[in-house]
C-alpha cells in the first residue's frame, strides 16, 4: 500500500516531501529521524487520507460547505467567530470512524511496545497539509495537546485536532492566503512525551535583522508552550556559528512555568525561588544545541525554527519540531543588514521604554493602551499597540496597528512571528527590561518606535520617522487572556487605584466597597457633617470617588456596595462617638440594609443614593450599578428598593440593584427576593460564618471555617438554580475565588454568571475559568456530561 492511502504512517517512513500527506509538522518530524542524527521523540501521524475518511463517512464536508456560504466576509469578526463555533460543533459531535479508530488504536499500542510500557504519556500536535510552508507559516493556528495518556483520550485529542482546522484564527488565515477551506486535510502528530525540566526554540538566523552568522536559542523552565505564547521572556543566547562561541546572553526573570501533572495533562506553577533568575541552560548544553541547530541547516539548506527540551528524566537533549524559518528565508538579502547591539542614548530624546527588537522597522504615532480583548474595537487604523502579550485569537480583528509593543514575549512569540511575517515594526518583553510599556507608556500619548534598536522615546523623533519612508503594512496581533462565558469580575477598594488596575482583563467591577472612600476622601460621619451643615462633603466625596473607578472602567459595569460599616467602624469617624451604639456583636448588629430606612440614619443613606445620581446623571456614567449588603429579609429589601425609587433610582436596563447573598435567609427565601433584585453576589465570608455557626476572627474555631464546606457550596449552587429560574444573575465577591481553585471550578460547573476576584487574581482565574469552560464543553460534546463528586442537592 503507497503512502497516500494508509491511515496511519510512523516518523521513519515519512520525510520532508510528505507535506501532502502529513503536513508540515509531521513531514519535518519524519525528516529529522529518517535523515538527521539529532534525537527526535519518536512517534506516528495520522495522514490526510485519515482526515478525509473522517470528513466523508460523517457526511461532514457537505455540512460546512453551508455553513462556509454564510460567511461571505472574514472581516466580520463576529459572524466568522459564530461560524468557525458552529463548524467545530459539528467535527467534535460526529462519531470516529471503527477502521480509523482501530488503526490509531494499534499504532499507539505499538508506540507504547517500543517505549516498554504501558499507555505512555504523549504529545497530540496538529499538522495542516498548507502549514509550516516557506511561504505560509500558519503561526500556531491549529492545536496542541500535551501530557495525553491513554487509547481513549489520543483519539479524543485527534478528533480535536480536526475541529481545530475550523478555529476562526484558522479560517481567517487560509482566507488571507488564498487556500481553500476545505481543501487543507488535517495530519495528526502522536509523539512521545518529554517530561521537559526546560525547554525552548532556535533560529538560525537573527530574526530581527537578517544576519545569518548567529543561532538564537531562548529557554525557560518547564514546558516550552510558554515561550511561544509570550507568557514568560525567556533567557535568550546568541552563539556564533564558525566557532560556537557565547557572544551575548540575557537572563530574565522567569516566575511560572508550565509542567505536566502526573495524572495527565499541564499546569501552571510557579518556578522555585532559586530558579527565577537563574540561567536555564549550561554554556555546554547551549553549545549542544548550537550544533545541532548547524546540522539541521545544513540538511535543510534554509534558516530553521526549530523547538527543542530537556527531560528531567534523563537529562537527554531532544529536538522537538524544525521547520524552514518564514521570513528572511524569502526576503531580499542584499539590504543592509543591522548588527544587534546596545541602543545608543541620545540626550535630546527621552527614552520611556526598551525591550527587545523582535521585528526591525520605525513608527510614530498614538500609544493606545489595550489590555481588554472587549475594547479592541476601540483601536484605530494607525494606531500603535500597546499590550501585555499577544495571542493567535484576535487575527481577525488586527489589521490596523503601525507598530506593536508588549510587555512580556520573547523572539518567537506569538507577536513578534507575526509582526515580521507582516513587516510590521515590534518591540517584545519589556517588562524584562524594567518596567513594562503598558504602565509606562499612557494611553494617547504620543510616541516613536525604533524597533529595530527596541526603544520607544516619548514624542516623534523627525530623523526617525524620516527614515521609515516605507509604510507599515497592516498587522495581525491577538487576544492575550482567553475570552470566557462566565465574566470575570474584580474587587476594589481604593479608587486611586482604578487607573492601576483598570487596564487588568477584567469584565468590570463586582465589589466595589463604599467604605474605602469615606476613609479615603471623607473621613467624618455622615450624620455629623448632617449637624454641621455640611452634607454635600458626603455627597461630592462619594460621588467623586466612584466617578474615578467608573471612569476607568468605563464601558464595563461597575457594582457599588452601599456602606456597609460596623457600628464600632462607623464610631472611628469623626463625630461618630455620638451616633453610634456600643453593641456586644457589632458583627450581627446594626449594619448594612438595617441602617438604611431607621429614622436615625435614613438621611445620611439618602446622601448615598444622591451621590450615585451624581455620578449616573451629572457625570453621565451609566455603568454604575449598586448593591444592597447584609439585607436580612424580604421586608427589608421591599423597604429600601422603594426608598431608592422614592429617590430617583429605579431599577431598569441600565441600572441593576444586587443583593449581597451573605445570610441563610437570601438563599432559602431567594424566590422572594428574585422580586426586588436583578441579580445577587455571594459573600462568601459572611455567608460561610453564618452557615457554620463559626466566628471566622475568632481564633479557637477559625480553623473550622471553610467556604468549601459541603453545606456552603449547597446553599451556593441552590441559589444559582432559584435565581436562574427567575432570569437572576449570580456573582460571588468574597474571598474563596481568589485562593482556591478547586472552588473556582465548583462555582463555574454550578453554572455561576461571574466570578469577583482582587486584582492579582484576574488574569489566573480568567485563564483557569476559560480551561475549566472548555473541559465542560468537551464534556458536552462527547455525551460524557458533568459528575458531581459531591451531592448538592438541596
Amino acid at each position: 500500500m503507497n503512502k497516500e492511502a494508509k491511515l496511519v504512517l510512523w516518523f521513519n517512513e515519512i520525510n520532508k516531501g510528505d507535506v501532502g500527506i502529513v503536513g508540515g509538522k509531521a513531514a519535518s518530524l519524519g525528516e529529522l529521524t529518517s535523515s538527521t542524527g539529532v534525537p527526535v521523540p519518536y512517534g506516528f501521524a495520522t495522514t490526510a487520507e485519515a482526515y478525509n475518511y473522517f470528513m466523508e463517512q460523517s457526511k461532514l464536508k457537505e455540512k460546512i460547505a453551508v455553513f462556509l456560504e454564510k460567511l461571505d466576509d472574514v472581516e466580520d469578526s463576529k459572524k466568522l467567530r459564530n461560524i468557525s463555533a458552529e463548524i467545530r460543533k459539528e467535527i467534535m459531535a460526529a462519531s470516529m470512524p471503527t477502521k480509523l479508530a482501530t488503526a490509531i488504536s494499534t499504532a499507539y499500542q505499538q508506540l507504547a511496545a517500543k517505549a516498554g510500557e504501558n499507555d505512555p504519556f504523549v504529545a497530540v500536535r496538529s499538522s495542516a497539509t498548507a502549514e509550516d510552508l516557506p511561504d505560509a507559516s500558519f503561526a500556531g493556528q491549529q492545536d496542541t495537546y500535551l501530557n495525553v495518556r491513554g487509547v481513549e483520550e489520543v483519539i479524543a485529542k485527534i478528533k480535536e485536532c480536526y475541529a481545530s482546522t475550523f478555529t476562526d484564527r484558522a479560517v481567517y488565515y487560509r482566507a488571507t492566503k488564498n487556500f481553500g477551506q476545505l481543501e487543507v486535510a488535517l495530519s495528526a502528530v502522536v509523539q512521545m512525551m518529554v517530561f521537559s525540566k526546560a525547554a525552548g526554540v532556535m533560529f538560525t538566523v537573527d530574526v530581527a535583522t537578517g544576519d545569518d552568522n548567529n543561532i538564537l536559542i531562548e529557554g525557560a523552565w518547564g514546558l516550552g508552550e510558554y515561550i511561544v505564547q509570550g507568557t514568560v521572556t525567556p533567557d535568550s543566547f546568541w552563539v556564533r556559528k564558525n566557532c560556537f562561541e557565547i557572544k551575548n546572553r540575557n537572563i530574565n526573570e522567569k516566575s511560572v512555568m508550565l509542567v505536566r501533572k502526573a495524572t495527565g495533562g499541564c499546569e501552571e506553577q510557579p518556578v522555585p525561588e532559586n530558579l527565577v533568575n537563574a540561567q536555564v541552560l549550561s554554556d555546554d548544553e547551549i553549545k549542544k544545541l548550537a550544533q545541532y541547530a548547524l546540522d539541521i541547516e545544513k540538511h535543510y539548506g534554509s534558516y530553521m525554527d526549530i523547538e527543542w527540551g530537556i527531560d528531567e528524566r534523563n537529562q537527554k537533549m531532544w529536538i522537538l519540531q524544525a521547520r524552514p524559518e518564514t521570513v528572511w528565508s524569502r526576503r531580499n538579502k542584499d539590504n543592509p543588514i543591522m548588527v544587534n547591539g546596545s541602543t545608543p542614548i541620545i540626550s535630546e530624546r527621552k527614552i520611556i521604554v526598551q525591550g527587545l527588537p523582535a521585528s526591525p522597522g520605525k513608527a510614530s504615532g498614538v500609544a493606545r493602551v489595550v489590555n481588554n480583548p472587549e475594547l479592541i474595537d476601540t483601536f484605530k487604523d494607525g494606531e500603535i499597540l500597546i499590550t501585555e502579550m499577544t495571542a493567535p485569537d484576535w487575527v481577525p480583528a488586527m489589521k490596523k496597528a503601525k507598530a506593536i509593543i508588549t510587555n512580556l514575549g520573547g523572539m518567537t512569540c506569538h507577536a513578534s512571528i507575526v509582526s515580521r511575517e507582516l513587516g510590521i515594526p515590534c518591540i517584545v518583553g519589556t517588562k524584562s527590561r524594567g518596567i513594562g510599556a503598558t504602565e509606562a507608556i499612557k494611553d494617547g500619548m504620543t510616541i516613536t518606535v525604533d524597533a529595530s534598536n527596541g526603544v520607544v522615546y516619548q514624542g516623534t523623533i523627525e530623523d526617525l520617522v524620516a527614515a521609515a519612508e516605507k509604510p507599515a503594512e497592516s498587522l495581525t496581533t491577538a487576544e492575550i487572556i482567553p475570552v470566557t462565558g462566565t465574566k470575570i469580575y474584580m474587587n476594589l477598594g481604593d479608587p486611586d487605584l482604578a487607573d492601576k488596575y483598570g487596564s487588568l482583563p477584567c469584565d468590570g467591577i463586582g465589589l466595589m466597597r463604599e467604605e474605602f472612600i469615606w476613609t479615603t476622601y471623607i473621613h467624618e460621619h455622615p450624620l455629623y457633617l448632617m449637624e454641621t451643615g455640611r452634607p454635600e462633603r458626603v455627597v461630592d466625596g462619594l460621588a467623586e470617588g466612584i466617578r474615578k473607578v467608573c471612569q476607568a472602567l468605563s464601558p464595563r459595569p461597575v457594582v457599588l456596595r452601599f456602606s456597609d460599616f460596623k457600628s464600632s467602624e462607623y464610631r472611628d469617624l469623626k463625630g461618630g462617638d455620638k451616633y453610634e451604639p456600643y453593641e456586644p456583636s457589632a458583627l450581627l448588629g446594626w449594619r448594612g440594609a438595617s441602617r438604611y430606612y431607621d429614622p436615625k440614619y435614613i438621611g445620611a443613606f439618602k446622601l448615598e443614593l444622591k451621590a450615585v445620581r451624581k455620578v449616573r446623571e451629572d457625570y453621565g456614567f451609566k455603568n454604575l450599578n449598586v448593591m444592597i449588603p447584609f439585607c436580612r429579609t424580604v421586608a427589608e429589601m421591599e423597604k429600601v428598593t422603594q426608598l431608592m425609587t422614592n429617590e430617583g433610582l429605579w431599577r431598569g436596563p441600565d441600572f441593576k440593584v444586587w443583593l449581597m447573598a451573605e445570610i441563610p435567609s437570601n438563599i432559602i427565601l431567594a424566590d422572594r427576593f428574585n422580586k426586588f433584585v436583578d441579580g445577587y453576589s455571594i459573600g462568601s465570608n459572611d455567608l460561610t460564618m453564618l452557615i457554620l455557626g463559626c466566628d471566622r476572627d475568632n481564633e479557637t474555631v477559625s480553623h473550622l471555617f471553610s467556604e468549601r464546606d459541603l453545606a456552603v457550596k449547597r446553599a451556593i449552587r441552590r441559589l444559582i438554580e432559584v435565581a436562574h429560574r427567575d432570569g437572576k444573575t449570580v456573582s460571588i465577591c468574597g474571598q474563596a475565588p481568589s485562593v482556591y481553585l478547586d472552588f473556582t471550578e465548583f462555582l463555574v460547573k454550578s453554572g455561576i454568571d461571574s466570578i469577583s476576584v482582587n486584582p492579582d487574581a484576574v488574569k489566573s482565574t480568567k485563564k483557569h475559568v476559560a480551561q475549566v469552560e472548555q473541559r465542560i464543553m468537551l464534556d458536552k460534546l462527547t455525551g460524557r456530561g458533568l459528575v458531581d463528586q459531591e451531592d448538592y442537592s438541596w
